[in-house]
């Protein structure tokens, strides 16, 4: 089993930053794929972001390219997000995944885990 533990969400104002960070633990292995989803009230999940083990590939949303950064520390066992240029329809609660395929799975939808969620909410 893996345990992964979501942070770093809130409020914000539109054009803001956010960093949000996972952190997992239990039976993790390398060679994973982490990434990040987020659902909207009354909308499905939607995929955000994903990463590689080595970070040499990454898959974004294009509604998040070009403000949205996805990063991992292995040695911390921590996934990132780094959230700017925040609009409204950010808004939602943002979930880490885990897989032991690669990142296009995630992208594609398929993962083996993921956390509670943090909720990030962008102001107008």
């Amino acid at each position: 089993q893996v345990q992964l533990e979501e942070s770093g969400g809130g409020l914000v104002q539109a054009g803001g930053s956010l960093r949000l960070s996972c952190a997992a633990s239990g039976r993790t292995f390398s060679n994973n794929a982490m990434g990040w989803f987020r659902q909207a009230p009354g909308k499905e999940r939607e995929f955000v972001a994903a990463i590689s083990w080595t970070g040499g590939s990454t898959y974004y949303a294009d509604s998040v390219k070009g403000r949205f950064t996805i990063s991992r520390s292995n040695a911390k066992n921590t996934l990132y997000l780094q959230m700017t240029s925040l609009m409204p329809e950010d808004t939602g609660v943002y979930f880490c995944v885990y897989t032991s395929l690669g990142p296009e799975r995630i992208a594609e939808g398929r993962y083996d885990y993921w956390g509670q969620g943090t909720q990030v909410t962008v102001s107008s």
